[in-house]
């Protein structure tokens, strides 16, 4: 079903965002149980939207980090 994963991702796309802008990490948590009275489907759906978001988000962080920590430590060892 295109139109429920379509859905979930828009709302998804607009919640992390406003996490970032308000800082509350469990909004999401709010909109999935909001979502949940009415359709289990969009909910599912759109926690798993949540998830993958977060997770990617966590691994470009971690990957930015790892990827400085890295040319530093190659920089430090370069000698002038």
């Amino acid at each position: 079903m295109a139109l429920v994963d379509d859905l979930a991702d828009a709302l998804a796309t607009e919640v992390i965002a406003a996490i970032a802008e308000t800082g509350d990490d469990r909004l999401h948590e709010r909109v999935a149980k909001a979502i949940g009275a009415m359709s289990p489907t969009l909910e599912e759906v759109f926690m798993t939207s949540m998830r993958l978001r977060l997770a990617e988000r966590r691994g470009r962080l971690f990957f930015e980090a790892e990827l400085a920590r890295l040319r530093a430590a190659r920089a430090a060892s370069v000698p002038e």
